[in-house]
């Protein structure tokens, strides 16, 4: 309930200090109070009492409005709940119910997450909100989710206001605010896909390290005289891994190495025998063994995976086969997608939703009128990291709408921001093609030119006339 107080005025639009009327918004009608002056401000207003300058003084600051928050409570919307302070090795639980509010402290081992939650089911507690702190709040969900609703909410949203602070008071200040419905969860996707996420993000990290290995190989090489690498496009494909293997054992023969080149390579064999001739020493000969070790062992790895997440995708195969019809987005890249966002979009009402979500598109940051910074917030990185990877290759694919939108925009607004635009655009894509189950379809290169032919054609022949020539248009 808010209350507004505010004094009355006599004819000549003055008011006696102390005579005041209290509005309480939602009220049928005002109520008068007569209370002392005390809205004489002590650092500014003078202490001469009884004079002129006094009472002009004292009737202004009576005409302010003074507003104070207060009154009947907010509406409960849930009226048995428990806010969940989660760390490392403790949870606070905070239950709030009808009769009383409760607090206690568990241990975040197995045994103590199932005493948890037959505390919660004494109290018939419906619904738990927590925050999302890392990793913590993952064993607490596994354990609660079959028999609570659950809320994982971010954890800058419900920030208490600052003061003294205690995990207690957190967990209170989390009940309390579940209690009254102010949060809203995070969207946090059933168990089977959760565990695809895992595998798939696992992989992802585990191909970054082979990526690691490859530019280790590199600089050893570098480091011997042997540039290998301006010659092959691969250093660890077939021809360079046969030649790495022969620089292991010993052989520094350029012509003997660059004889291994297979393919096209061999069309370079005078470049390769120049690159090949180097000084590589015996500690170089021991890093590079080890590092090629160390790649068949992630190239074990990821096959492995790769297997465990075919036979988890199967069920999806139709989606990720139409994902692989657009241009930039293949299997793998299809995969993580649907890993990350699913193949049911109904939990997002529009495709700004799921974008808003991902943090693929500008922020709002507006102030008196004026357009701030329009930075993207933090989204899901290994999301964000699957499309902008995409969108670099669509845009490299020709006579497409996405290689269009990205020449269209980077020559004013930088490739960065063009190419995060063009990965937007094809999250957007993504979405009405899971929704409406419809294949890919692309509008072509010259869709822009077509939407706007007449200006197009406008601005090419004024640029041709700026060259001294006279232009006369025909249509074909």
């Amino acid at each position: 309930m808010l209350v507004a107080t505010s004094t009355t005025a006599d004819e000549n639009g003055l008011a006696p200090v102390g005579d005041q009327m209290s509005y309480v918004i939602g009220a049928p009608s005002p109520s008068r109070n007569l209370t002392p002056a005390t809205f004489r401000h002590h650092g500014l207003s003078p202490h001469m009492s009884g004079s002129t300058r006094t009472n002009i003084f004292e009737a202004w600051v009576a005409c302010q409005p003074v507003v104070s928050l207060g009154g009947d409570a907010m509406e409960v919307v849930y009226e048995r709940c428990c806010g969940l302070d989660v760390h490392k090795k403790t949870v606070v639980a905070c239950v709030m119910t009808p009769d009383a509010q409760e607090t206690r402290t568990f241990g975040t081992m197995t045994k103590d997450l199932l005493m948890l939650a037959d505390w919660l089911a004494e109290h018939g507690v419906t619904h738990v909100a927590m925050e999302s702190t890392g990793v913590y709040w993952q064993p607490v969900y596994n354990l609660l989710e079959e028999d609570f609703t659950l809320l994982v909410v971010n954890a800058y949203h419900i920030k208490a206001v600052p003061g003294r602070k205690t995990d207690v008071k957190d967990a209170a200040w989390i009940a309390d605010l579940l209690r009254h419905g102010l949060m809203h969860g995070s969207y946090i996707p059933d168990r089977p896909q959760r565990e695809s996420r895992e595998l798939l993000r696992y992989r992802r990290n585990l191909i970054r390290q082979r990526a690691q290995v490859v530019n280790r190989i590199q600089k050893v090489l570098e480091g011997a005289n042997i540039k290998l690498s301006s010659v092959a496009s691969n250093v660890v494909g077939v021809s360079g891994r046969a030649m790495l293997e022969a620089m292991v054992e010993g052989s520094e023969d350029p012509q003997g190495l660059a004889a291994m080149a297979k393919g096209s390579l061999r069309n370079k064999r005078p470049a390769l025998e120049e690159a090949l001739r180097g000084l590589m020493g015996s500690h170089q000969r021991m890093m590079l063994q080890s590092q090629l070790r160390h790649l068949d062992f992630l190239d074990a790895e990821i096959a492995t995976l790769n297997e465990e997440v075919i036979s988890r995708m199967r069920p999806f195969g139709e989606a990720v086969q139409r994902l692989d019809g657009i241009p930039g987005v293949g299997l793998r890249t299809a995969e993580d997608v649907l890993a990350e966002i699913g193949v049911d979009m109904t939990r997002f009402p529009t495709a700004a939703h799921l974008s808003s979500w991902a943090k693929m598109c500008p922020g709002n940051n507006e102030s008196g009128g004026k357009r701030k910074s329009g930075r993207a917030g933090r989204g899901n990185p290994w999301l964000r990291a699957a499309l902008v990877q995409a969108a670099w290759a669509a845009v490299a694919t020709k006579d497409t709408y996405f290689r269009a939108q990205y020449h269209r925009l980077a020559p004013r607004r930088g490739s960065k921001r063009a190419i995060f635009a063009v990965a937007h655009s094809m999250l957007v894509t993504i979405y009405f093609m899971l929704r409406d189950g419809t294949s890919y379809q692309d509008l072509g290169g010259n869709y822009f030119d077509e939407r706007s032919r007449h200006i197009t054609v406008r601005r090419a022949a004024q640029r041709i006339e700026r060259l001294g020539y006279k232009l006369t248009l025909e249509a074909a």
